[in-house]
Order: C-alpha cells, then structure tokens, then sequence
C-alpha cells in the first residue's frame, strides 16, 4: 500500500444528551464507532469524554466532522436552532450529510423538515424509539425508521449499537405516526397500572401481593414490573418524565384531531397529566400520576361522607 495511504475514519455525530440521549450516545461511544457530541448543558457531555468521544464546542462543529448526524433533542425549537434552520447556516449543516431525528416531535414537523434538509442537499430519517431511560441505558430500545432506502441504510448502520431491534416503517412521517401509536398504548397502559395501585391502597390491600399477582399473570411485562416497582418504592426518579409524557400526549392528541381519530382513554390520561404537571411533578416519573388521581379520590371523599351520612 503507497505510505501516502491514510484511512479517513468518519465520526458519526449525536447532538442531545438529555435522560435519553446520554445513554444511547454512552452506548454508541463502548461499541467502537468514532463519535462526535455536542450538549447545550456542557456537563451532560463528560460521561462521553470518558468513554472515548470527541466533545465539539459548538453544533456546527459537529455537522462539519460527521457524515450521519443523529438528533436526539427536547422539540421542535431546539432542533430548528441546532439546524440554523431557516438561515443561511442551515444548507451548509446538512448539504451531504444524513440527518437522523431519533426524538419526538409532530409528524407534519418532520415532513416539513425533511422536505426542507432534502431541498438543501442533505438526507433525512426519521428514527424515534420505544423505550425509555432503563432500555436506553441497555441498548435495547426498538427504533422505527422511515426515509428513503438508502438514508435508513446509513441510519440503521450507525443506531444498531442503541437498540435491540430496529423497524423499517416505510416513507416519513410514517415512523413518528408509528411511535404515537406506541405510545398511546404506552401512557393508557401505564396509567392503568397506576390506576389499579390507587384503588388497592385506599381499599387496604397489601400492594406486595397485588404485585405478585399481577407478575404471575398474563398482563405482567417489563413496563409492569418496572413502574410497580417505583409504586411501591415511592420512587419518582425519571425513567420517562412526567411533562415528556404530557408532551407526547398532547402530540397524539393533536394528530388523532387531525385525522378525526376518537382517543377517550388518551383524553383521560391529558387531563391526568396535566394536573400531574401542574402539581409539580413534572420532572419525576410518569408513575407520579397516582398523585393526580389520589387528589380526584380526595375530593371526592366529602362527597361520599356526606352520602353515608344520608342513609
């Protein structure tokens, strides 16, 4: 081989590493892949340092190191900002390059930006994911992705070492649509388990036994066990925070309008989460919704007295 030879190794980029994006990036970094990050909040950024990244100074940096960038950010704005959307700055972050939004946002949002990183010569895929910190943490999320072939080659490629299996779901927006059907079932199921926590506590029952049975029996899953156990713990640590639901079921509320989809039990769990946030548990688990449901079983409780009192 001439000794002029050198090989160019590629980075790939991760932009977001919020309760999600950390450990997914921590994942990509231990499996080998050259990384490039870049964090809002520099400290969030140290973990990956310490696991053999490149820590960028500025998101532009980034884009010009990577060819795959992958999007892991709170919303809309701040992936607009971290783009230059809609400025002179933008064509040149994703002229060449294969964008990869693995977060939640509206699926008319990601149309739209698709339509515009293509017009500006770059590829698009969407590729959010099922799961929350705990799966993240083990690289086993399930990422669905949408695009054109060749971009969701590339993009499969550079997420393997974050999931546990990844779903082609065809043309974009088709995945995020795909992730708010998940996760419609997601938020009533959660919300149901809390529910049925709430309603053995107030009649006295020992929740260690509602946990083994419900464990023993069909409806037990890795959800089940994992929000049962911060039940009875108290634990609100976030694994999947309150207010990121509540954002996600404003999202599937939006898109079921849209399409004059009815969503009751969505409904339900809208205002569950709301009051949830409202009461200032927003940045703890979604499992914190029992204290939205516990205030409704109290006052309704006067109520009930005044009716016993009656007969």
């Amino acid at each position: 081989m001439p000794s002029w030879y050198e090989e160019v190794v590629v980075e790939i980029g991760f932009v977001g590493l919020g309760i999600m994006g950390q450990p997914m990036a921590l994942n990509l970094a231990r499996s080998g892949r050259p990384l490039v990050v870049w964090n809002r909040s520099p400290h969030r950024t140290e973990p990956l340092r310490d696991a053999g990244a490149r820590v960028a100074a500025t998101p532009a940096e980034v884009f010009s190191s990577a060819d795959v960038v992958i999007l892991m950010l709170a919303d809309e704005a701040a992936i607009d900002a971290v783009l230059d959307r809609r400025t002179d700055r933008f064509a040149h972050n994703v002229n060449g390059r294969t964008i990869v939004h693995m977060g939640t946002t509206s699926p008319d949002y990601s149309h739209d930006l698709g339509t515009d990183i293509r017009a500006a010569g770059g590829d698009y895929v969407e590729a959010p994911v099922s799961g929350s910190r705990g799966p993240a943490e083990a690289g086993e999320l399930v990422a669905m992705l949408a695009g054109a072939p060749e971009a969701v080659a590339r993009a499969r490629e550079a997420i393997a070492p974050m999931c546990a299996d990844v779903v082609d779901c065809g043309p974009t927006p088709n995945a995020l649509l795909m992730k708010l059907s998940v996760n419609l079932f997601l938020i009533t199921m959660t919300t149901g388990l809390v529910e049925a926590f709430h309603f053995a506590e107030r009649h006295g029952l020992d929740r260690h036994t509602l946990v083994e049975v419900l464990d023993a029996g069909p409806m037990a899953s890795k959800v089940s066990r994992a929000k049962a156990a911060k039940l009875l713990a108290a634990d609100f640590d976030a694994q999947a925070a309150a207010r990121d639901v509540l954002k996600n079921n404003h999202l599937i509320t939006d898109a079921a309008r849209a399409a004059g989809v009815a969503s009751p039990l969505l409904d339900v769990c809208l205002d569950l989460f709301t009051r949830t946030v409202e009461l200032g548990h927003g940045e703890d688990d979604a499992a914190a919704v029992v204290h939205a449901i516990r205030e409704r079983s109290d006052a309704a409780q006067p109520h009930q007295d005044a009716f016993h009192q009656l007969q």
